[in-house]
């Protein structure tokens, strides 16, 4: 009542209200836009960082920090998920909600004011037809009151004729007449304008008012319930939120150091022992020498193979070079070559004795020779084509082949387990077949169960065979109380045995050539170390061919045996040591006497 005046101001302000109203819902969409963008980024940041499967990302994820680092990523992704509640939510309570109020707001307004222009136009019509009663009656009072005045006039004039003045008297009464009349009329007009008008001020427009009044405090009612709604959607998701949180610190503390390297140590463990110390070496005796385990040689005079370089100095060597130039030292025979036979029997000299006279290698040349000498791959050639290496693991070094050996077992067990279980489904099937043959021939199942039971019989014997290896590998594990000693020997130059001392490393104690012995003092690396180094690399092209001349029976390790006249291709000249590299076929290679062979280079290789 009090605004009744300030209609058009109260139409300005309703039209702020709406326009506030479309503001929040503005922000309210921004807001959800931006949780959305949010949650999408987290759970795009938690996939990115994801393990691949079947990828070495995957090992990696059994120490328990990265396994907290995984539920931190899995947990994030939850996290994500509440802020998409969060979006939902409002876009549905707020946003949908306050955009089809204000269409229902704007609908209401536009019909309470089109009643209140109504009302006003009304009046003013009203107020309109009081101004022309008001100005008729007014002009007829005048027109009246110069009839009258007339009238007199002519009555007072004697020589006015009694018939004008009675025309004048007429003239005068009409007018009166009409002055009377639209007094009349005047005040009946003003009396409905009053009537009108107490009924818009009093009436009509407070009623429009109050209908404008409560639109817009439904309206500012309804805007404090979003915001509110607004806070309570976020408000929701908090307990899931804080369980997230309270998961990813629970991952958190449950991250165990002690746990974590203990793992690293059971994974690189390899089971050897630490060398003992070196002893001193006499280089005073002219012909004899005292050498210490680590030397190359062994002297046959003890009777039993000792472990000598290849077990005991390598393993200093393993944090520093590779493998390959490990093996190529190992293997390649460093000895000078035997001369050709004297005779043409290939026989007469088989190997070729070396020259008493001739002394071993001092071992810092062959350290020099080691880290400067390109890498020969012997030993590795056969695991590098078959990729998964010899089926007992004796490429592994003890700790981890005794692992891969378990691991071997146990999947066989499962495997038998999964069988056994298929066969005793299948006899009670047939016992089913035997007791309602409608339902089936029992007969049709016997050819399966056969072959479970071959299957079985298999698994078992498979089984048996990496047992046999792994009590094997067990009985061979050296007790942690041990200490290996390296003993010294005496090097006799007269004694032929110096020739061939790398094929004694490998030779048992009744002088029989061991291929395993040699894998268990020789790889000492474990299979991770060198199996990506060995995955990309390609064999050594050939260069030539050649032609045996002799027979050549191939003993120390990394030489080749070949027959007299055989045809053999050539993958590395003579560097100068009097040793020609050949290959016979993809997994035989290695090293005969340049003078044993007739070389025919190619011109074009590289």
């Amino acid at each position: 009542y009090s605004l009744q005046d300030q209609f058009d101001n109260l139409e300005k302000h309703t039209q702020w209200g709406i326009d506030v109203l479309e503001k929040y819902i503005k922000f309210v969409k921004e807001r959800t836009e931006i949780e959305l963008s949010y949650a999408k980024q987290l759970r795009n940041l938690s996939k990115k960082y994801q393990p691949k499967k079947n990828s070495k990302e995957e090992e990696e994820y059994r120490y328990t920090s990265t396994r907290a680092f995984l539920a931190t990523l899995n947990e994030m992704n939850d996290y994500a998920g509440q802020h998409e509640v969060i979006s939902e939510n409002m876009t549905s309570l707020i946003t949908a909600e306050l955009t089809r109020y204000v269409q229902e707001l704007k609908q209401e307004r536009k019909s309470h004011f089109h009643d209140g222009r109504k009302a006003q136009q009304h009046i003013e019509t009203c107020w309109k037809q009081l101004e022309a009663s008001k100005r008729r009656f007014e002009r007829d009072c005048k027109e009246a009151d110069r009839a009258q005045q007339y009238f007199e006039k002519m009555d007072a004039d004697i020589n006015v004729t009694k018939a004008d003045v009675e025309k004048a008297r007429q003239q005068a009464q009409l007018r009166h007449q009409m002055a009377e009349d639209s007094k009349a009329e005047y005040s009946s007009t003003l009396q409905k304008f009053n009537s009108e008008q107490h009924e818009h001020y009093y009436t009509h427009i407070p009623n429009i008012f109050q209908k404008i009044q409560e639109m817009e405090e439904r309206r500012i009612v309804r805007i404090g319930e979003s915001m509110k709604t607004f806070a309570e959607v976020d408000r929701q998701v908090i307990p899931i939120i804080g369980k997230c949180l309270d998961e990813i610190t629970k991952a958190a503390e449950s991250v165990d150091h002690k746990n974590d390297s203990q793992m690293v140590i059971e994974a690189f463990k390899s089971g050897f022992e630490p060398p003992g110390d070196v002893d001193f070496e006499d280089f005073t005796q002219p012909m004899k020498r005292t050498v210490s385990e680590s030397s190359l040689s062994n002297s046959r005079g003890d009777g039993k193979s000792e472990p000598k370089f290849g077990s005991k100095s390598k393993g200093k060597l393993w944090p520093f070079i590779k493998k390959n130039k490990l093996m190529s030292l190992l293997t390649s025979p460093h000895q000078p070559p035997p001369p050709p036979p004297a005779s043409a029997s290939p026989s007469a000299v088989p190997n070729g004795p070396q020259s008493p006279k001739q002394q071993k290698e001092p071992l810092s040349h062959r350290f020099n020779e080691f880290m400067t000498s390109k890498p020969k791959i012997h030993c590795f050639r056969s695991l590098k084509r078959g990729g998964a290496g010899p089926e007992d693991f004796s490429n592994l070094p003890p700790e981890q082949r005794r692992k891969k050996l378990q691991q071997k077992v146990d999947e066989l067990n499962r495997d038998i387990q999964k069988e056994m279980d298929s066969r005793d489904a299948l006899t009670k099937m047939k016992d089913v077949y035997i007791k309602n043959p409608q339902m089936g021939d029992a007969a049709s199942v016997d050819h399966r169960l056969a072959e479970l039971g071959q299957n079985i019989e298999k698994l078992r014997l498979e089984v048996q065979k990496f047992e046999g290896w792994l009590a094997e590998v067990e009985g061979r594990l050296p007790a942690r109380s041990e200490q290996p000693r390296r003993q010294s020997g005496v090097y006799e130059a007269q004694n032929p045995s110096g020739v061939n001392s790398c094929a004694q490393d490998r030779e048992s104690p009744d002088g029989s050539y061991t291929e395993e012995q040699s894998q268990e003092t020789e790889m000492k690396v474990p299979a991770t170390d060198f199996d990506d180094e060995f995955d990309d690399e390609e064999p050594l092209p050939t260069i030539g061919t050649c032609k045996a001349l002799y027979t050549f029976e191939g003993q120390n390790e990394g030489t080749i045996s070949v027959a007299e006249g055989e045809l053999l291709y050539v993958i590395e000249e003579d560097k100068g040591d009097g040793w020609t590299r050949i290959r016979r076929n993809e997994d035989e290679e290695g090293y005969v006497p340049t003078s044993y062979v007739e070389v025919y280079l190619d011109k074009n290789a590289k």
